[in-house]
């Protein structure tokens, strides 16, 4: 058969356009391989810093940035499980709203101090429009979730300054467990090796912050929480003095011991995110002296590699010896068989492994120019006792109530609207009652308000201010700017630390959840 030469031709021609179509679309799919490449050499582990170089370089935009961290959690969480609630169209939405105003704002244009940052906030820290999970399913029921009327203050101040608030991160159910499974999302793996746990109650920022789905979040302590899992994973995680920063709308786990700080891959982006979170807050009374008391900001200018030169810090005899602290204390009605029997279960000796480790950070501070002092007269086994009597127990209800009453849901503002619109009442870990688990077939602590509660002195402030004078004569007797902890430990009762580095009264009671 012959072939006439036009259709030949023809043949030839489309030959050659395919062959440049597939030759353009190699080398799109190239170039987009390279631009891939790229943001992720730039974007993995990046700091406040750097990411503003970024925008001023006007190499990416806030929306590229957010749809680049949105597609490792796309990719990834269903390995680590650390984030909960993706909140996408809302971080898009910001997103377009902070390059608009860029473009127009021109050279002259000013950012805040974390203006295109990608976060995450724990699960139990309010978010306007999110439900309000604090890790438990029972938040979660079909038409009655715990959805927020508003923002948390720190949530607030977070996008006042240009955060972007991707999602939220899992919790263990009110933040009461040292691991990171929730009945909510179930289980959150560590980035480093998904075998392992990164720890709770603040393991899900933990993870979000390893595994590059956030650049830094917001962790919540109450007896170890941002602490513990930081070390885990070698990330920086800040307890700060109660006091400088609000938990206003916060789900409580113990009102009187709860607390927030970022957590972050760095020094310098928790201090940075600090300083944004950190000021007087109306509707949380520890805050309100805060101008006066709180060390002047920004705390970015203590950022020195000399500051811990000619500073002096102590070693807690009691932690070193193994005696603890119960956790929300010993009620004043307690019997002396159960004050000793609570005292003896609080005592967790050092392992060899953590008493090393502990000494090797011991050295570092020695070799940043510290001096550290071991006395036995240090803060001894009398403290840890003093400490254990401070009892926030009888008035965790109050702080569930204080928070539903502000951040409820329209359905249930109370403890009571709660039990009457599901059938079924709030469990005991944050409204008090009878919990066989911690109780062991003692008598039920009857929840009081701490403001009325006429044992109010005998249960919490009276021993805390005990706690305080002993802390503070110890600083004074031997000189001392602080006092040094293993990690795994609780610290003393109330952190509140001026610039004289001494305690004050008048502020919440503050170990770690």
């Amino acid at each position: 058969m012959k072939i006439r030469a036009g259709v030949c031709f023809a043949f030839v021609v489309v030959a050659l356009l395919s062959g440049a179509r597939l030759n353009a679309q190699g080398a799109a799919s190239a170039n987009a391989r390279a631009s891939q490449a790229a943001m992720d050499r730039d974007l993995m582990e990046v700091t406040i810093p750097r990411l503003e170089e970024l925008y001023r370089a006007h190499k990416y935009t806030v929306t590229e940035v957010v749809e680049w961290y949105l597609a490792r959690i796309a990719r990834y969480n269903g390995i680590y499980r650390a984030v909960q609630t993706v909140d996408a169209q809302n971080a898009l939405v910001t997103a377009a709203r902070e390059d608009a105003e860029a473009k127009a704002g021109g050279n002259g244009f000013r950012r805040g101090p974390m203006w295109g940052v990608p976060i995450m906030t724990k699960a139990n820290t309010s978010i306007k429009g999110l439900v309000t999970t604090d890790g438990w399913k029972g938040y979660m029921i079909p038409g009655h979730e715990l959805v927020a009327p508003k923002d948390a203050t720190i949530v607030a101040k977070l996008r006042a300054a240009g955060a972007v608030i991707l999602g939220q991160t899992n919790m263990p159910d009110f933040a009461a467990s040292d691991t990171n499974r929730s009945t909510a999302f179930g289980r959150t793996g560590n980035a480093y090796d998904v075998r392992f746990s990164p720890g709770g109650s603040s393991g899900g920022t933990v993870t979000a912050v390893t595994s590059n789905f956030a650049l830094l979040g917001n962790g919540t302590d109450t007896g170890n929480s941002i602490r513990m899992p930081s070390a885990t994973s070698s990330v920086v995680g800040v307890f700060p003095t109660r006091g400088l920063v609000s938990i206003t709308g916060i789900a409580p786990l113990d009102w009187l011991l709860d607390n927030t700080g970022p957590i972050a891959r760095t020094v310098t982006d928790a201090t940075i995110a600090l300083d944004v979170m950190a000021g007087e807050d109306a509707a949380d009374a520890p805050t309100a002296d805060f101008t006066a008391k709180a060390q002047k900001g920004p705390y970015t200018q203590y950022l020195k590699t000399d500051a811990l030169k000619g500073k002096r810090f102590g070693v807690p005899a009691f932690i070193l010896a193994g005696a603890g602290i119960p956790f929300q204390g010993i009620p004043a009605s307690a019997t002396a068989s159960e004050v000793a029997e609570d005292t003896e279960d609080a005592r967790e000796p050092l392992r060899p492994e953590t008493r090393a480790a502990f000494m090797k950070a011991i050295e570092g501070l020695r070799a940043a120019g510290a001096t550290v002092v071991f006395d036995d007269s240090i803060l001894p086994d009398s403290f840890a006792v003093t400490v254990g009597r401070v009892a926030t127990f009888p008035y965790v209800k109050e702080g569930t109530e204080k928070f539903l009453a502000e951040y409820g849901p329209a359905q249930y503002h109370s403890a009571e609207e709660y039990a009457k619109v599901i059938g079924s009442p709030l469990p005991p870990t944050i409204i008090g009652g009878a919990d066989p688990a911690t109780r062991r077939g003692r008598p039920t602590i009857v929840q009081e308000s701490i403001e009325s509660d006429p044992q109010a002195e005998a249960n919490f402030y009276g021993p805390r201010r005990k706690a305080l004078e002993a802390y503070n004569e110890t600083l004074d007797r031997l000189h001392l700017d602080g006092f040094v902890y293993p990690a795994a430990q609780m610290p003393p009762p109330d952190e509140t630390m001026p610039q004289n580095g001494k305690l004050s009264e008048g502020r919440t009671a503050t170990r770690d959840g």
